[in-house]
């Protein structure tokens, strides 16, 4: 899966983790990139109940609210590598604060569109600015904290996402409900990006040049930098890289269809509309607690943990009455999101500091192209089988990380530290 000029021997480059550095500054960091993940995921997930209005305003047709849609993840899509890539010369803080001033700017214009056009540049635009979030967040926690603190530090940042998405959505459909206009919201969603964008240059300590890092070997200084992609252990990153890709299809696809298997099993609409919010407030709590735990009990228990858990709980959901089904759902949505908090965190434990920018922009593309293709492809199946059968399929294929697992098992104990 990765190439092999993008990396060199392993022995080249002796474990290394990254120093304890100033606590503030590492709070500072944390709290920055936690605030531009909820704005920028909330403004992502705000969409959901923005679309609807937008067509009823402009009188856009299905076809033409899809392309909006696409548009704008697409431009989060395409972008995320690049970002990755300038962060390099430009610095993660300020292509941080240049996108969230893109993503603040367009949403301001939202409020003032005319029609499907402007409306889809705008978007789009909106997506290419929240492209540069993801990769340069986690570039940023993950070289001011620890190998033993990173796990903590990414679920922290991962939490804060889906706080913005509950914040953002939930706040426009009571802005919403008490009778204002969909303008004035969006249009202070957007001054808040602009505000954001100002303060992650004012807050945000300068880390463009990574901390210089401890081995090992005790004093011995450190081997010089792998070239390249700065990965350490190509084996260790496709494992890596074959557990993202399968954990993503898998959340992707169960979130897509599991409000179906809902209604097939008999839950009442009202109740079968809310699966996935119930998904969501388990997932809220597994990104947050999973990077802990991966911190006190390993990587490769957590991930075993967490995936037996999704793919046993996908399966128990299939046979389990209707309402006990629904019951469930949190608990499968702890273990199906958390894994990714534990994912991220062990980029930094593979890949050389100065080179985390664009691994992680890899990384994020990786998981949208999942986004994108899993659904599409689990729903031709559940036209062809059934969305029982179809679901039985996501569960039964996350089991395919466990032997990943055990490949990736070598490189956590050769590239990390207990």
């Amino acid at each position: 899966m990765v190439p092999q000029s993008m990396t060199t021997p392993d022995a080249a480059l002796p474990p290394v983790t990254a120093p304890c550095g100033d606590v503030r500054a590492q709070r500072r960091t944390l709290a920055t990139c936690c605030g531009a993940h909820a704005l920028h995921d909330g403004l992502v997930d705000m969409l959901y109940v923005l679309l609807p209005i937008l067509a009823q305003a402009y009188g856009l047709s299905y076809a033409q609210v899809g392309l909006i849609r696409a548009a704008n993840k697409a431009a989060m899509s395409l972008f995320q590598i690049p970002a990755g890539l300038l962060a390099e010369s430009m610095g993660e803080r300020n292509l941080l604060a240049f996108g969230t001033l893109c993503t603040g700017i367009a949403f301001i214009g939202l409020g003032a569109s005319s029609g499907f056009y402007p409306i889809l540049i705008l978007l789009f635009i909106a997506g290419f600015g929240a492209a540069f979030q993801h990769p340069l967040c986690s570039s940023l926690v993950s070289k001011a904290y620890t190998a033993q603190r990173r796990r903590g530090g990414l679920g922290t940042y991962n939490f804060a996402g889906d706080v913005g998405k509950f914040a953002f959505a939930g706040l426009l459909s009571l802005a919403l409900a008490a009778g204002l206009s969909w303008e004035t919201p969006v249009v202070v969603a957007g001054g808040l990006g602009v505000a954001i964008a100002v303060l992650i240059i004012i807050i945000l300590p300068r880390l463009t040049q990574p901390p210089l890092e401890e081995t090992t070997l005790g004093d011995a200084p450190m081997a010089p930098s792998n070239p390249g992609w700065g990965i350490r252990d190509r084996t260790g990153f496709s494992a890596l890289c074959g557990i993202a890709v399968i954990d993503s299809a898998t959340r992707s696809g169960f979130l897509t269809f599991i409000a179906f298997l809902m209604i097939e099993k008999g839950v009442p609409s009202g109740l079968a509309t809310i699966a996935i919010p119930a998904v969501f407030v388990g997932g809220m709590v597994g990104k947050l607690a999973c990077g802990f735990l991966a911190d006190r009990i390993g990587v490769i228990r957590t991930v075993v943990l967490t995936e037996l858990a999704t793919g046993g709980g996908i399966l128990l959901a299939l046979v389990l009455p209707n309402l006990a089904a629904f019951a469930l759902l949190p608990l499968i949505g702890v273990a199906l999101n958390g894994t990714s908090s534990v994912l991220y965190g062990t980029i930094g434990d593979l890949v050389d500091s100065e080179r985390q920018s664009r691994a992680f922009g890899l990384f994020y593309t990786l998981g949208s192209v999942c986004g994108i293709l899993a659904p599409l492809g689990y729903g031709l199946l559940g036209d062809r089988i059934g969305i029982t059968e179809t679901l039985a399929i996501v569960g039964a294929v996350v089991f395919l990380t466990i032997p990943l697992c055990l490949v990736l098992r070598p490189a956590i104990a050769a590239h990390s530290h207990p």
